[in-house]
């Protein structure tokens, strides 16, 4: 495999409050890592100064081996990383298949297209006229991930896939990750549900306060271990 990915010493603030210390973290080309840790643990500032959305240095970040901290949001989706976003963020104004459309906007060339996403999850073919926002928690979630895929990219980042879902609907989701992944995708899910984040990934990374506190095959650790590395105890 080949470093697609790696930051060093990556930091964060918000103002004057420091979120990420000195994170060094790197992804394969391939792989589906899951990053779990506590609410404030840092886990979606890290996937923030990934995309652009908080400010990192320059030379902190470097995708397929150029250095691409602090560079526009818009800039980084053209490079090819793509993130659905904690609480799906939908546009309210748009019906499900134009909240779709607007991933395209990157114009990268891939396997990802309306009829493909469509063939994945059908509920959206059959509601793809209606408002985006006019749908179940699990359907909007569909569209999010559906969105982010448009852009063809080749890291997808998953922010709290789970977060207000049933678990019948949580299934659902994770199910779908497999025949994203086939494509030769590289995922990163930050996903609070230990077993869940286990299940679906290859590797997990355990953040507390803003730092990595375990790293490792997602199968090998105990649960005093990961308890240990999640709240520090």
């Amino acid at each position: 495999m080949s470093t697609l990915l790696h930051t060093r010493e990556l930091t964060a603030f918000y103002g004057d409050a420091q979120a990420l210390f000195g994170i060094d973290f790197g992804l394969d080309a391939g792989e589906v890592v899951a990053v779990i840790g506590a609410n404030g643990a840092g886990k979606s500032t890290f996937l923030k100064s990934l995309t652009g959305l908080v400010k990192a240095p320059r030379e902190a970040i470097a995708f397929k081996g150029e250095p691409i901290g602090g560079l526009p949001p818009g800039e980084i989706v053209r490079r090819g990383i793509a993130m659905v976003p904690e609480g799906r963020r939908l546009f309210p104004s748009l019906s499900v298949e134009e909240n779709l459309l607007m991933g395209a906007n990157a114009r990268r060339p891939g396997p990802w297209t309306l009829d493909r996403l469509y063939a994945m999850f059908p509920i959206l073919s059959d509601k793809r006229r209606h408002p985006g926002t006019s749908l179940s928690g699990g359907q909007q979630q569909m569209v999010a991930i559906g969105r982010a895929l448009m852009s063809n990219p080749e890291l997808l980042l998953c922010d709290e896939l789970s977060l207000g879902l049933a678990p019948i609907v949580i299934r659902e989701i994770y199910a779908a990750l497999p025949k994203i992944a086939e494509e030769g995708m590289t995922v990163v899910v930050v996903e609070q549900d230990v077993a869940t984040a286990q299940r679906v990934s290859d590797r997990v990374v355990c953040f507390q306060e803003g730092r990595v506190s375990l790293q490792g095959k997602s199968g090998e650790f105990t649960r005093e271990q990961i308890s240990a590395a999640y709240f520090g105890v």
